[in-house]
């Protein structure tokens, strides 16, 4: 994996007067109503601003990424607590890592940044909400007519034939209530077993219902990417760069990495199936700038420029809570209850992936915030921004 060798900086505030883009809109929440939206352009064609241009506290905000550059996880950099924890690998893992670094932004100017921000890192589960956006997506084309028709109507490749898992819809997946029963690509629904799922093994359980018990389970969500894979008939990574990461203008550096047994048969060709997370390699490997530009399409409703990218009806379904489990929607944390950041707006929500990795959104107060390698759940930190907000 190449690294960007960039040295790390304290904190970067880079503030300079540039022009509008000439694709701008209203901008919504705490900004004025006469203000327009700023959209980057693609790389590092990013403006920056100050803390005073965008209303916030240059103190406050220097403080608070102070105590973010505090804060770096005690996960090893060479990845070598992977196995003990997450049990047998099925893909690659990268050599080394980066730092405790991250991104602030307001009225999506950068106004913050800190550390290694262009090194492409394994973001864990947060490749959970690309993939739910890629099932919006799906849904607003129309190839799932409704997201709670069950998967086996759509997928016939004998995944959904058991009585139970006939019972399986797509926002079960999604809500990670699912209760899918099976095996794919060598682990197993249930999480049984030291050796393949390491010090993450659980007790053996009886199955509930589908969409009556919430349970984090890779396995599941692994099926749910398969079965994605199958209706779209080309590999999900080719999916997401060309209707979400090209049009939000990212980098090319990021990867999407499949196992080394995640190979099927799609319409007799052999493509590679993607997975919910890094928890047995592979995975999505990324930025954190590219991460903040995925938090901000979010932000800004599942709209960039001029195009809807996934339907604003998605991203609101996406971050309404399930009835059961933790504040959870489809495959996004949220804080509807204030329970997972207590110092946060209710409308606050998240891609989080272990490490930790975040990518944190708030309306609230027009912020996106990507924070990667910290021990925290971040609670703290979004206080601290929170309270740098002058207007």
């Amino acid at each position: 994996m190449k690294k960007y060798l960039r040295p790390l900086l304290p904190l970067v505030f880079l503030g300079f007067l540039a022009c509008q883009s000439n694709t701008s809109t209203t901008l919504p929440h705490s900004a004025s109503a006469n203000a327009k939206v700023y959209y980057p352009e693609k790389g590092d064609d990013w403006q920056q601003r100050t803390p005073e241009q965008v209303g916030m506290d240059p103190e406050l905000l220097a403080q608070a990424v102070l105590y973010a550059q505090t804060q770096e996880t005690k996960w090893p950099r060479d990845f070598s607590n992977q196995e003990e924890v997450f049990g047998k690998l099925l893909g690659p893992i990268p050599a080394s890592r980066a730092g405790t670094n991250g991104i602030i932004l307001r009225h999506g100017y950068i106004v913050a940044e800190w550390g290694d921000t262009k090194s492409v890192d394994p973001t864990y589960s947060i490749a959970k909400s690309f993939l739910s956006t890629i099932l919006g997506i799906t849904v607003d084309k129309g190839m799932i007519k409704d997201i709670q028709d069950p998967v086996g109507q759509y997928i016939k490749d004998g995944g959904y034939d058991s009585e139970h898992n006939r019972k399986v819809t797509w926002q079960h997946h999604a809500q990670q209530t699912s209760e899918w029963e099976g095996a794919l690509f060598g682990k197993t629904h249930t999480f049984v077993g030291k050796e393949e799922f390491g010090s993450g093994e659980r007790k053996p359980r009886e199955l509930k219902e589908p969409g009556t018990f919430y349970e984090y389970n890779d396995v599941r969500i692994n099926r749910m990417s398969l079965s994605l894979l199958r209706l779209w008939e080309k590999p999900l990574p080719q999916v997401l760069k060309e209707r979400v990461m090209d049009p939000i203008g990212a980098s090319e550096t990021w990867q999407y990495l499949p196992y080394r047994n995640s190979l099927v048969e799609v319409d007799g060709k052999q493509l590679p199936s993607v997975s919910g997370g890094t928890r047995w390699g592979g995975g999505l490997w990324i930025n954190t700038r590219d991460e903040a530009r995925f938090g901000y399409l979010f932000l800004r409703q599942g709209k960039w420029k001029n195009k809807q990218i996934v339907s604003n009806e998605w991203v609101r379904e996406a971050t309404t809570p399930s009835p059961h489990g933790p504040d959870y929607g489809y495959l996004w944390w949220l804080n509807t209850q204030k329970k997972q950041w207590p110092n946060a707006p209710s409308t606050s929500f998240a891609a989080l992936g272990a490490g930790s990795n975040t990518i944190w959104v708030d309306p609230e107060h027009d912020l996106v915030v990507v924070w990667r390698w910290h021990g925290t759940n971040g609670d703290e930190f979004f206080k601290r921004i929170i309270a740098a907000v002058k207007q």
